[in-house]
């Protein structure tokens, strides 16, 4: 489903000349493109990388970056930066293995989303009520966020106990039919679930608007705040079930764990094409970003490239994404 933006470039489509037209298929559709050359390539580099192996290990590493893709991706599409997500994703994850050490596994798992929970409604009252820009909100709760994870941890490693770890770790495990992960099946739906979100509720439209000029969407009777509100809680729960797959995998957590991959959501966000400026992209488009970054990944550790170059290339990617969607922007 085209977000807002490409709907309204297509109902004016006929006003256009086709020479105007084509930088923006260039800029809708090209990114999926560059998947499908990247997929070919790697097929035909290496016999190891469309083996099922590979191909469930790919949709497992992906799990918790694409959780906080999708978070990114929400937050870009409404006119928000969290840069809090990586110390939301460490607290959660530490209260969550401290509770279940105390009370079991599901209240563990509650504890953890509910921490997420109330940093998003934190970080929704800073940039909200005070006025303070969410860039700088949630870069500044994000050092108060893993400050507290510290605390809580006194800078150790913490673990449940001992009898709770088999199931503790049941996330990470390959459990299900191919090898899947439950880790990979919980990114899959809540990728899903936010899809529908955007794409198929008055609440998506309403993110679209937002992101696409605030002011404009106040004067048509949206709550701005409260939107925002909402999509900073969302954010936040997305980190805090990235950070319960990360202490699933580890079967431990600590203050430190997920540090910077926020950077790598955002980057995912941008280079699927989603813009920095608000109001246009879609989910989707995160997902292929997390896909591509996940893949360049692959191919540098199948091949035996020198990993120094990928984050090289990471960032002339981000770099071209960026300028492709300013450049055209200045044209519309």
């Amino acid at each position: 489903m085209n977000h807002p933006g490409e709907a309204q470039r297509s109902a004016s489509g006929p006003t256009r000349p086709s020479r105007v037209r084509r930088p923006e298929i260039v800029r809708d559709h090209g990114i999926l493109l560059s998947l499908l050359v990247l997929v070919l390539w790697l097929s035909m580099s290496t016999d190891a990388f469309l083996t099922s192996t590979n191909l469930v290990n790919l949709l497992d590493q992906a799990a918790v970056p694409g959780l906080l893709a999708c978070a990114a991706t929400l937050c870009l599409l409404c006119g928000l930066f969290d840069l809090s997500m990586s110390a939301v994703l460490a607290l959660s994850a530490v209260t969550s293995v401290l509770v279940t050490g105390q009370f079991g596994i599901l209240w563990g798992a509650c504890a953890g989303i509910l921490t997420g929970a109330l940093c998003g409604l934190v970080n929704g009252a800073v940039v909200i009520r005070i006025g303070v820009h969410s860039f700088i909100g949630t870069l500044a709760l994000g050092f108060v966020y893993r400050g507290l994870a510290l605390i809580l941890t006194a800078g150790a490693i913490v673990y449940p106990q001992a009898r709770q770890l088999p199931r503790f770790q049941l996330l990470a495990r390959p459990d299900l039919p191919a090898g899947v992960t439950p880790a990979s099946v919980l990114f899959l739906l809540v990728a899903a679930a936010l899809w529908l979100l955007l794409a198929g509720t008055t609440f998506g439209r309403r993110v679209y608007a937002v992101g696409g000029n605030a002011e404009a969407a106040r004067l048509s009777g949206i709550r701005v705040g409260a939107v925002r509100v909402a999509v900073l809680v969302l954010s936040s729960v997305c980190a805090a079930l990235a950070g319960l797959v990360l202490a699933s995998r580890g079967g431990s957590a600590q203050a430190d764990m997920g540090s910077l991959l926020e950077l790598s959501a955002i980057a995912a966000a941008v280079v699927g094409g989603t813009s920095v400026l608000g109001g246009q992209g879609a989910l989707w488009r995160g997902l292929v970003g997390i896909a591509i970054l996940t893949l360049i990944g692959n191919g540098f550790n199948l091949l035996g490239f020198d990993t120094t170059y990928q984050q090289v290339l990471e960032g002339l990617l981000i770099l071209g994404a960026v300028s492709v969607d300013q450049t055209l922007r200045r044209r519309d």
